[in-house]
């Protein structure tokens, strides 16, 4: 799930509340990148997470926000992701970590 605001953080209110959403906004939030077990490994997070900064880049935001968990901040590092400490998003009652890819 992903949606694109003026916002600067990535909010729990953004999960139910379509209000928040601007068409036309700076940072496009993403949720969270998910791969089931079986396909995990195989490069297909890689290429959605490439197409996702390629188009965030062609609609000239700002850049790219998501949380993940502590385990997954490696991962996106590669991507140039920058890990922004523990998120104000709570979520399913894990810690999650926002990052931010600016372009």
């Amino acid at each position: 799930m992903q949606e694109v605001t003026n916002e600067l953080d990535l909010q729990y209110e953004m999960y139910h509340n379509e209000d928040m959403h601007n068409e036309h906004g700076d940072w496009q939030m993403i949720f969270g990148v998910e791969t089931y077990p079986e396909y995990q490994n195989r490069g297909y997070a890689s290429i959605l997470i490439n197409k996702m900064i390629k188009e965030a880049e062609k609609e000239n935001r700002k850049g790219l926000v998501l949380r993940c968990k502590k385990e997954l901040i490696h991962y996106y590092e590669k991507f140039g992701f920058v890990n922004e400490g523990i998120s104000g998003s709570v979520h399913g009652n894990v810690v999650w970590y926002q990052m931010r890819k600016e372009l």
